[in-house]
């Protein structure tokens, strides 16, 4: 897989957009990211739940490595582009990308005040 193709995926997600942090490639949903391309596009990272990231580490560990530290810990996963074939970065993509919507949704109950007209 190409960054080009990785940035495709991540792109082809509803809503998303190409953003920058800490000057590598971030892809956002929601506004939260979900993914992101290192500086030398030699690595993604998905942004996976702890349990969605041991499944894909247990199925192609030499595709999908824990990020170092507490990132890695919370479920963000290196991709090594390399390795990596477009439908399972896909699948992983997605749960990363489904982890943006369920957390920008709003807690039951509550709704959003209008806003206020200026005069």
């Amino acid at each position: 897989m190409t960054p080009k193709d990785f940035r495709r995926i991540a792109l082809g997600m509803q809503g998303a957009v190409e953003g920058a942090h800490m000057a590598h490639p971030d892809f956002r949903a929601n506004g939260r990211i979900f993914a992101t391309l290192s500086p030398d596009a030699r690595l993604g990272m998905v942004k996976l739940t702890p349990a969605q990231q041991e499944e894909f580490v247990r199925a192609e560990p030499e595709t999908f490595v824990p990020a170092k530290g507490a990132w890695g810990r919370s479920g963000c996963t290196m991709v090594q582009l390399a390795s990596a074939d477009g439908d399972t970065v896909g699948e992983a993509m997605t749960l990363a990308w489904q982890g943006t919507v369920k957390t920008s949704k709003k807690a039951p109950g509550k709704t959003a005040k209008p806003a206020r007209k200026r005069r």
